[in-house]
């Protein structure tokens, strides 16, 4: 099991910033990918950024240039700085892991999330 714990959400203007974190613990050794997604009222749950343990990231066209996704492995921590936020971005942010074990020729996965937290920015 991996328990995630977010922290940092707020209510923020446009144009404002943000830092979203992440704190994991339980089978942090197995977390192969880390990252974000968000839920706006009325909406799927979409993906915002996801960096895996070697530091590869991967974001959603509508953050790239403004959300930078990070990671501490030696904490088994993720962050997500949010710059020049619009209202848009307005959702509630959940944390995510993905667990990788078992052998090389059969490898198997659990996802994780956390409880999520309200980013919500005024125009």
């Amino acid at each position: 099991q991996v328990q995630l714990v977010e922290s940092g959400g707020g209510l923020v203007q446009a144009g404002g910033s943000l830092r979203l974190s992440c704190a994991a613990s339980g089978r942090t050794r197995s977390i192969s990918v880390m990252g974000w997604y968000r839920q706006a009222p009325g909406a799927q749950r979409e993906l915002v950024a996801t960096i895996t343990s070697g530091g590869r990231t991967n974001s959603a066209d509508s953050v790239k240039g403004r959300f930078t996704i990070s990671r501490d492995n030696a904490k088994n921590e993720v962050y997500l700085q949010m710059n020049s936020l619009k209202p848009e971005d307005t959702a509630v942010y959940y944390c995510y892991a993905l667990v990788q074990y078992g052998p090389v020729e059969r490898v198997y996965e659990d996802d994780y999330w956390g409880q999520g937290t309200q980013v919500t920015v005024s125009s």
